[in-house]
């Protein structure tokens, strides 16, 4: 025991790093970003997404990343989750949890809001995908279609 009753315990606990995504659709099409200028997977497209802050939620994450990068702006009460993906990460001993929601109601006129790390944006149908899509939002964009709520990567 530890001083104020609490009881330590040698745990080897996963501490993943956590990321919202957001499908956010019009006339059928889906908003994606094309990776540019980063430090992983240039020249492929995204959704609008970004890791989860300390002490932020999923929700706000999704809110902030959706405002920072396409300059859109949505209400948490509007998000619907459609996905979690759990995937070990490229580099040894990091993995991720990735939560995806579509947006119920947006407002705003996309735009690349992040010229320094994205070389534009792109809407696109669900079937009509181009092959540069990051691996992750493949696996976002499968599940979503097929209405499965969690997927792994391993």
């Amino acid at each position: 025991m530890q001083p104020g009753g609490y009881l330590v315990l040698s745990i080897k606990a996963a501490r993943p790093l956590s990321a919202a995504f957001v499908l956010i659709e019009r006339d059928g099409k889906y908003l994606f970003v094309l990776r540019g200028n980063t430090k992983w997977m240039n020249g492929y497209y995204g959704l609008p997404s970004g890791k989860v802050e300390d002490g932020e939620g999923f929700l706000t994450a999704a809110v902030r990343e959706a405002r920072e990068e396409v300059g859109v702006e949505l209400e948490p009460e509007t998000l619907r989750h459609v996905v979690t993906v759990w995937r070990q990460a490229e580099e040894p001993g990091f993995e991720w949890c990735d939560v995806a929601f579509a947006a119920g109601t947006w407002s705003g006129e996309p735009y690349n809001a992040e010229p320094t790390v994205h070389d534009r944006i792109a809407w696109f149908g669900l079937d009509e995908l181009p092959e540069n899509i990051v691996p992750n939002v493949k696996e976002i964009i499968s599940c979503y279609q097929k209405g499965q709520t969690y997927s792994e990567i391993r």
